[in-house]
């Protein structure tokens, strides 16, 4: 089992930056690749980024290119987005989940997720 806690959401203006983390522990040897999902209110839940760790290799949706950066930290078990230039529509809940096989923006590819930490553009 891996055991994931992601945190550092909050309440910003639009423009402003944010920086999500995911702690993980347990059978961290089993994961080969960790992912950002998030959902809006009302909307289904979404890919944002992810990363291979053996490669470094990192995905992201089109609507966040060049304005989130995710990073991870193997000996650390870290895994880390940096959100800049947020938008409205980057509000929601935001979750990390960890695959045993690849990176993949399908959600059923992650045995393990967080719990979720809430992202809220002010208006």
């Amino acid at each position: 089992q891996v055991r994931l806690v992601d945190t550092g959401g909050g309440l910003v203006q639009a423009g402003g930056s944010l920086r999500l983390s995911c702690a993980a522990s347990g059978r961290t040897s089993d994961v080969a690749a960790t992912g950002w999902f998030r959902q809006a209110p009302g909307k289904e839940r979404e890919f944002v980024a992810s990363i291979t760790h053996r490669s470094g290799r990192t995905y992201y949706t089109d609507s966040v290119k060049g304005r989130f950066t995710i990073t991870g930290d193997n000996a650390k078990n870290l895994m880390h987005l940096q959100m800049n230039s947020l938008k409205p529509e980057d509000t929601g809940v935001y979750y990390c989940a960890a695959s045993p096989l690849r990176s993949s923006g399908d959600e059923e590819a992650y045995d393990f997720w967080g719990q979720g930490t809430q992202v809220t553009l002010a208006a």
